[in-house]
């Protein structure tokens, strides 16, 4: 077990905040984590409402990668939120979230050029930019395989993208959740959309960083339309090679995009900090919401201190959150935390999900 030392706590983790429309009664929230526990068909279960329940004392939970459409899945056992079934599974997640005092958003994850037709219960070749075959290997039911050579989405198919990520939200909303997260990061769509070598398109959604970004846009300003900018995050990781990704001007393309999404009048934007002090502190500055920040292996103290100096509003905490349903009174406490196992993670049943231990248990 580690520890965190109660002496180095301050105040201002536990004052209260506003993103948007959503209130937080303090800063610490829970970041998004694909845990790959939900039905074949994509629909959460009630093992999953437990899941999330029990980490309902943080501020906001941010839910794992959730498909908006069909060819959004990239892994198996992933969720969606683009049929009925799936909006009345996730209202049984947000019923239990809110029954426990917690905020819920749903964060819409559409995987492009990094899935496999065997993850899929229709089969197809992934999408992308552009038809640039990833590296690496991806995990399917019958073991690993290489990364298929996706294909390219056309301009209409873009389109109707941006118009599955409006769906989606609508649904989101109509599920209970009180926003979304569009994810921007991490190697998927959006960002592959973003990059220098994913994106080799030479129509008006290539090329320029005025058109690399306009996927980023388009499906910023459909979301905010459909349920409002006071309920709609977008996280960012800029810098971030994860799944076989290149960007070569990362500052522009980032000081750019985030310039150009203000106007949208967002609740938050949350950043995956990848070690760029200089380009996430002008990001700060470029900013005028409220500022997420998840400091990637970082300890407590640091992500905390983060709060403090002002770089960011709230803080994201994955694995000590999913070691941790009560990490909100280990830290008031100065208690010891549980350690992650990190065999557990993707996949299975109750261990390593909701069997972890509280202080009232141990």
């Amino acid at each position: 077990m580690t520890t965190y030392s109660k002496d180095s706590m301050t105040s201002i983790l536990w004052q209260p905040i506003d993103l948007g429309a959503i209130h937080l009664e303090h800063r610490l929230a829970m970041a998004p984590m694909t845990r790959a526990r939900s039905t074949p068909k994509g629909v959460p279960t009630e093992m999953n409402a437990t899941y999330y329940a029990q980490r309902a004392s943080m501020a906001v939970i941010i839910s794992e990668g959730t498909q908006p459409s069909e060819d959004g899945q990239g892994y198996p056992l992933t969720p969606g939120i683009f049929n009925s079934a799936q909006i009345e599974g996730w209202r049984g997640v947000t019923d239990a979230v809110h029954h426990a005092g917690g905020k819920f958003i749903i964060q819409l994850m559409h995987t492009g050029r990094i899935g496999h037709p065997l993850n899929t219960r229709h089969g197809r070749q992934p999408v992308a930019p552009s038809r640039v075959k990833p590296a690496g290997k991806m995990f399917t039911s019958v073991g690993t395989s290489e990364m298929p050579e996706p294909r390219a989405l056309s301009a209409h198919e873009i389109k109707d993208t941006v118009r599955d990520h409006r769906r989606a939200a609508s649904s989101a909303i109509e599920a209970g959740a009180d926003g979304v997260e569009i994810h921007a990061a991490n190697g998927y769509l959006i960002h592959q959309f973003l990059s220098s070598n994913a994106n080799q398109r030479s129509d008006h959604y290539g090329g320029s960083i005025e058109n690399r970004i306009r996927v980023a846009l388009e499906v910023a300003s459909g979301v905010a339309e459909e349920i409002g900018g006071d309920r709609t995050g977008i996280i960012i990781s800029p810098g971030n090679p994860l799944n076989d990704i290149v960007e070569v001007d990362v500052e522009d393309l980032y000081l750019t995009l985030v310039r150009e999404l203000s106007p949208f009048g967002l609740a938050y934007l949350n950043v995956a900090h990848r070690g760029d002090e200089e380009l996430v502190h002008a990001i700060r500055r470029d900013w005028t919401s409220a500022l997420l920040l998840n400091r990637n292996g970082a300890d407590l103290e640091t992500r905390i201190n983060d709060i403090e100096s002002g770089l960011a509003d709230v803080i994201t905490v994955g694995t000590q959150t999913l070691a941790n349903p009560d990490l909100v009174t280990r830290i008031k406490l100065g208690a010891s935390l549980n350690d992650a196992d990190r065999s557990t993670f993707y996949g299975g049943d109750e261990k390593g999900y909701i069997d972890y231990p509280t202080l009232e248990t141990i």
